[in-house]
């Protein structure tokens, strides 16, 4: 008698139960939608899809425009490419800190993307809004501008050339590496070609007008001297280069800070700088020398030095835009 009650019980509760799960399915059925809730589905599930964007964008997967030449044509203006955001350890938010990173180290010649050294925050707040809006459309709507309007580059793109134990030297605009383990320096073509690196890095100025680029960044220390009299051959070569775009920042102050100290052996800011130019660039263990294979025309390490691997926030590992140029990046 006791089990009879209890299986009544419980087959009135499931009765009851259905019933009325029934009845609400009923009137959801039945109830007429309105713009607004019609409207409001419509919202919720675009957020959603936003928010899910925006994540697999930080932990998985982001989609990059190309803004600038400096790895043409390896990437062009424009190309969008996808970046892997897991193949140096996992960014806990934009610009944190990184987790399982221990094992998984920048390899050389990868092409990474990396938080510009250079770049000047518009405040935390303005920060995260522009990249909430350029994940959240993947990569179609940037609002970080720069005071000209052009777009601001908070994420670099370039090759991953020096590892940490490498010096690399550069003598007109040619790059020479000396890997850890090394007891001289070998040109990047000969290394590149011994090991089956990649052959994107390329070269596009002629090299006879460095002997003008010389000129220039030696006639620019006289005029910091005061000094009004330099020498005719300077002011000749120079005339091959000053109204050509050809300009290499690193060279130019490579030679000027030469000439200051010819001209001035006291100087010793000129003294010092001469000697890193001569010395080369040196990769600590750890960080990363990264160049833009448009080596004439790239805002890279040349200038701001190494960057720490905790800095890059992952590799290219393929192209989605345009459809004709759709596949692996090396």
């Amino acid at each position: 008698m006791a089990m009879d009650k209890i299986y009544t019980f419980l087959e009135d509760r499931t009765v009851r139960f259905l019933t009325r799960k029934k009845a609400i399915r009923a009137y959801e059925k039945s109830k007429k939608k309105t713009v607004l809730s019609e409207l409001w589905s419509w919202v919720d599930a675009l957020v959603f899809a936003v928010v899910v964007v925006i994540l697999l964008n930080q932990f998985l997967f982001q989609l990059f425009l190309i803004p600038s030449p400096s790895m043409v044509s390896t990437l062009n203006i424009g190309d969008r490419v996808i970046v892997s955001k897991v193949a140096y350890g996992v960014e806990l938010y934009p610009a944190g800190p990184k987790v399982f990173s221990e094992s998984r180290r920048v390899q050389r010649d990868d092409i990474i993307t990396f938080y510009n050294p250079e770049y000047e925050s518009k405040g935390p707040l303005f920060d995260i809004l522009s990249q909430i809006i350029y994940y959240g459309t993947l990569s179609l709507v940037n609002i970080d501008r720069n005071p000209d309007g052009s777009m601001a580059e908070r994420l670099y793109v370039k090759r991953a050339v020096g590892l940490g134990g490498d010096t690399v030297h550069f003598e007109d605009g040619n790059v020479l590496i000396r890997p850890a383990g090394y007891g001289e320096f070998i040109t990047e073509e000969q290394y590149r070609s011994d090991n089956g690196l990649a052959a994107g890095p390329h070269r596009s100025v002629d090299e006879t007008l460095y002997d003008g680029l010389h000129a220039w960044g030696r006639l620019y220390a006289y005029q910091e001297k005061g000094i009004s009299t330099v020498p005719q051959h300077l002011k000749n070569s120079y005339e091959s280069v000053k109204d050509s775009y050809m300009f290499d920042r690193y060279e130019f102050e490579s030679e000027r800070s030469k000439m200051m100290t010819l001209l001035d052996p006291t100087d010793r800011e000129a003294a010092s700088e001469r000697a890193v130019y001569r010395a080369g660039i040196y990769v600590p263990s750890g960080q990363v020398l990264p160049l833009g294979d448009n080596r004439d025309n790239s805002s890279d390490g040349r200038y701001f030095g190494p960057v720490s691997e905790e800095k890059i926030n992952g590799r290219v590992i393929g192209r989605f835009w345009p459809l004709g140029a759709v596949g692996s990046v090396k």
